[in-house]
């Protein structure tokens, strides 16, 4: 040690040498959080009146950008069967080892559906050793087709658990929809489940439920946790310059990995999904979040695969987002659609009042989740004018 450093520890005691260690590393963890891990303020983007937003305040159908629907002023008997089964989460996890609640999770969303009866077939498909289903309704033409990426936190979720929605996709756009059922945390990192994504992209162009055959019109679309690697996916697209998709579908998406969206607080007694389930997790301290996420994922948290919102947003093909006002990714969609549009593209966002997260898979019970449907079906028509046909969609 030099001359300079025995004055130095000349100075302190033990006890006060170690206090100063330890404030040192955590300024050190701070900085790194502050500076590394959170990435550009965002907060420019959280209002719609700004000038960046109100430079590209239409769409190129005319309509407002930012479309609002209201669910009325008290709940409803369908809004109050949907809180009423959103509570069997809770009593599925109460009193069980946290250690066997990813597995019941995972058993709960998977037999979502398990009752209700489709007007469309589900046939199984192997593409590049990752499992999957085609989804197509009577009379399909299966060069159109949508690959749709389930929801689910990372963790859980699998082709069957988002039924509901994929058949209304095959429906609604009269082509076949592809539900992948790719690697999940925390048995594979997250960069795993963004290659499962692009690998059935560039396997659907060329493959069809039957032969063989090139796509005559392609769609992205996925919700929540799927949103989020639908929105990565197209980017990715985009940069590669591979065949880009027609439309992207965007249902509740999460955009920022560093949680700084307003809503992630101010809408947490609102969210009676998200809300129960990480209502916990969102009270720790947001820089220790961001280094668990680092340390999880493998990337920093702001990175544009684990928060597009932080991406180069231009260039994107035509894209709608739905979001539930009440929700605590709300200012997820609000911020990505602002930022995007901001960049030159035709990002469209529809928001409901009051509405749980990811409410379309409570369709057809729901009539939002109708009015949802609708309103993609009516968007995608618009992107893809080979879809408009004379059947009314119910």
């Amino acid at each position: 040690m030099g001359e300079w450093g025995r004055k130095f520890c000349g100075r302190y005691d033990v006890t006060e040498w170690i206090v100063v260690c330890v404030l040192a590393a955590l300024a050190l963890v701070w900085l790194i959080g502050a500076f590394f891990l959170r990435g550009a303020d965002l907060h420019l983007f959280d209002n719609p009146d700004s000038p960046e937003n109100l430079k590209n305040l239409t769409s190129g159908t005319g309509h407002a950008y930012w479309q609002r629907f209201a669910s009325g002023n008290t709940p409803n008997a369908e809004h109050q069967a949907v809180l009423a089964s959103l509570g069997g989460i809770t009593t599925l996890l109460h009193g069980t080892p946290r250690a066997q609640h990813l597995g019941l999770l995972r058993q709960y969303m998977d037999n979502m559906a398990k009752d209700r009866h489709f007007a469309v077939q589900f046939t199984p498909v192997n593409v590049l050793g990752m499992a999957a289903e085609w989804v197509q309704a009577p009379g399909a033409d299966s060069s159109r087709r949508t690959l749709y990426i389930h929801g689910g936190a990372w963790i859980m979720g699998s082709p069957r658990s988002h039924r509901a929605i994929t058949a209304r996709f095959a429906e609604i756009t009269g082509g076949a929809v592809l539900a992948i059922d790719y690697r999940l945390m925390p048995e594979h990192p997250r960069r795993v489940g963004i290659e499962d994504c692009r690998r059935a992209y560039c396997w659907m162009l060329v493959h069809g439920p039957n032969t063989l055959e090139a796509a005559s019109a392609v769609f992205i679309a996925g919700d929540s946790a799927g949103g989020n690697l639908a929105l990565v996916l197209m980017a990715w697209v985009r940069d590669q310059r591979l065949r880009a998709p027609d439309a992207v579908v965007a249902l509740s998406p999460a955009t920022d990995g560093t949680l700084d969206s307003p809503s992630l607080r101010a809408n947490l007694a609102t969210d009676p999904m998200l809300g129960p389930l990480f209502g916990k997790l969102i009270r720790v301290p947001r820089s220790a979040l961001l280094w668990l996420s680092w340390l999880s994922n493998r990337m920093r948290p702001n990175h544009p695969l684990i928060s597009p919102v932080f991406g180069d947003l231009s260039g994107l093909p035509p894209t709608l987002i739905q979001a539930s006002d009440s929700e605590m990714l709300r200012d997820d969609s609000v911020r990505y659609t602002h930022k995007a549009r901001a960049a030159g593209s035709p990002v469209t966002l529809q928001t409901w009042d009051r509405m749980v997260h990811v409410w379309h898979i409570f369709d057809p019970d729901l009539s939002e989740a109708r009015q949802g449907f609708e309103e993609i079906r009516i968007f995608l028509e618009h992107a893809c004018p080979a879809l408009r046909h004379d059947k009314q969609v119910v």
